[in-house]
């Protein structure tokens, strides 16, 4: 009796190499065991199989040289500066502001560093020892909007929480990390004079948290592509906006691992409206 792993081998290896290795490939045997139809089905899947390889190592590939360019920048600007400090060629009541420079390139540094972190715990299914429990979704926005308030008050952009006191089971550090991304893209991407309204809500057996803003907005046919690793709407001032890129990443996949659904609504020049939908919290949604 043929071992079906040295049929089958040849088969998967020739589909996905194409018709003309798997004739030279597939002994006369495997054909006979694989009517025509199989093979066609087989070849799809391997054929969709290769294409799935393929998206997958060109993001790879995209991220590498993504996260590159984002260490590379700072790390140029903190060379640059402590080089013309230790040159001489700084006079002394200008030390401070570039050793200002130096520390905002490293912190910006830092912050790189920690989202590809997360991420990555992300990708693998394990962000962190941090166990899920009952947390008040509210009380977390609470504190997102007032650590925020500074930032949006610089950019003449009101802030506001509206809502109730509502329960998700999860892990408190991610759930903060999805509240403070949104809302510091809302306030980043906003205009003058815009508004951020947050809000907490109840909707049957789900916990929605709305972000909305009166920002830019998103071109049509872009609004999947802002949740992409380093995809910015407004590249042209990606600088001064500031972040690393990764904000929208990490809310994608920390709502993902609370089976959180996100919807996103999107007006260009007019605004941007993000949900995210949680399960209710088993001991909220006991009788």
């Amino acid at each position: 009796m043929p071992n079906p792993m040295k049929t089958l081998l040849p088969l998967a290896a020739g589909l996905v190499l194409g018709t003309w290795f798997a004739k030279r490939l597939v002994p006369p045997q495997a054909r006979t065991l694989c009517p025509p139809a199989g093979q066609a089905g087989i070849r799809r899947q391997m054929e969709q199989l290769k294409r799935e390889y393929e998206k997958q190592d060109r993001m790879r590939r995209d991220f590498t040289a993504n996260v590159s360019h984002e260490l590379k920048t700072p790390l140029t600007s903190i060379s640059g500066y402590a080089e013309i400090i230790r040159e001489g060629m700084v006079k002394s009541e200008d030390v401070g502001r570039f050793a200002g420079k130096i520390y905002e390139e490293a912190q910006r540094l830092i912050t790189l560093v920690e989202d590809i972190l997360n991420l990555s715990h992300l990708d693998e299914g394990a962000p962190g020892q941090e166990r899920r429990q009952g947390i008040d979704l509210y009380a977390l926005c609470e504190r997102a909007v007032a650590s925020l308030a500074e930032a949006a008050r610089q950019r003449g952009i009101a802030i506001s929480l509206t809502g109730s006191r509502q329960r998700v089971d999860g892990a408190e550090k991610l759930l903060a990390e999805i509240i403070f991304n949104l809302c510091d893209n809302a306030i980043k991407y906003n205009q003058e004079n815009g508004h951020v309204a947050v809000s907490v809500t109840r909707e049957g057996d789900r916990v929605v948290l709305a972000v909305q803003d009166t920002g830019i907005g998103i071109p049509p046919g872009e609004t999947d592509r802002v949740f992409e690793r380093f995809y910015r709407v407004d590249k042209s001032h990606s600088k001064e906006i500031g972040g690393t890129g990764l904000g929208l990443s990490i809310v994608k996949h920390a709502a993902a691992y609370h089976d959180a659904k996100i919807q996103l609504d999107s007006q260009l020049g007019r605004g941007t409206r993000v949900r995210v939908l949680f399960p209710l919290s088993q001991k909220e949604a006991q009788p």
